[in-house]
């Protein structure tokens, strides 16, 4: 079995990374003018805006979840922490708060959020594939369905969630 990439960035790390970039922009664009002089702010301004962008991508890179055939990491860029499969009692394919599909696994024991650790989160699938995004996202779903299933970890899903995933993306219910 591969190992599987997943997991769902709060948007209070999205915004600490966010201000991380900037925070490196504006080191870098400040360091240039004050060494070169004021005529260098736009060469400052794009060379601190590549900095940040690579700042940025390297702590998006390294925030995720891997489910693996041994346990699931979870990955920030200050730590790690492993998850046995043993603490995961079930998955679940719900809606959540924002009326987006989560698709989410519930722990017992350990520290984690309300004992759920959340896999996805996506848009309604409202129609096939049409396009990257959604291709890979289809993917990501019957990988994570695939693991689930290997791991015998019951899943409950949503009719309608069901329904719209085999009709547009042909992937069938659990049969759990």
């Amino acid at each position: 079995m591969a190992t599987v990439r997943a997991g769902v960035m709060p948007g209070r790390r999205m915004a600490l990374y966010g201000v991380a970039g900037l925070l490196m922009l504006a080191v870098i664009c400040g360091a240039t003018v004050a060494l070169f002089g004021p005529n260098r702010i736009f060469t400052g301004l794009l060379v601190g805006v590549a900095a940040a962008v690579a700042v940025m991508i390297a702590l998006a890179g390294r925030d995720g979840i891997v489910l693996s055939e041994d346990a699931i990491l979870r990955r920030t860029p200050w730590g790690n922490s492993t998850i046995t499969w043993d603490r995961v009692v079930a998955g679940r394919f719900a809606l959540d708060d924002r009326n987006r599909w989560t698709l989410a696994l519930d722990l017992n024991g350990g520290d984690e959020q309300h004992g759920e650790l959340a896999l996805l989160s996506i848009a309604p699938v409202t129609g096939p594939v049409s396009g990257a995004y959604d291709m890979r996202t289809r993917e990501q779903v019957a990988e994570i369905r695939t693991i689930l299933r290997e791991k015998q970890i019951p899943v409950t899903i949503l009719p309608e969630i069901a329904a719209a995933l085999q009709e547009h993306w042909k992937i069938a219910p659990p049969t759990r």
